[in-house]
């Protein structure tokens, strides 16, 4: 694969999620949007590191660290979302009149 053939999948799916995070009001709907955009920049991030080092490995452990960091993110967005709920029974953006109280 060319650097232009990952870039323009990387914009892809920067684009699917930026539409994912900002059409829906589903909070789970929103954090699969936010993901799907990380995802995107992790592999813009690798295909430039891959191509600029000819392949050297210290690009694949960013990605790595990248993705691990992800994963944590995304286990602390579902646990706020789930303590939202349980809290204020909402699932979606519009039942929350204000965060705070």
């Amino acid at each position: 694969m060319t650097l232009a053939a990952l870039l323009l999948v990387s914009a892809a799916l920067f684009g699917i999620g930026v539409y994912g995070a900002l059409s829906q009001q589903s909070f789970v709907m929103i954090m699969m949007g936010l993901e799907i955009m990380i995802n995107g920049a992790i592999l813009a991030a690798g295909a430039f590191w891959a191509f600029s080092t000819e392949g050297a490995p210290k690009g694949q452990m960013l990605v790595v660290v990248f993705m691990t960091v992800m994963a944590v993110e995304a286990a602390l967005g579902f646990a706020l979302v789930i303590n939202i709920y349980r809290v204020r029974k909402a699932d979606i953006t519009e039942k929350l009149k204000k965060l705070k109280g």
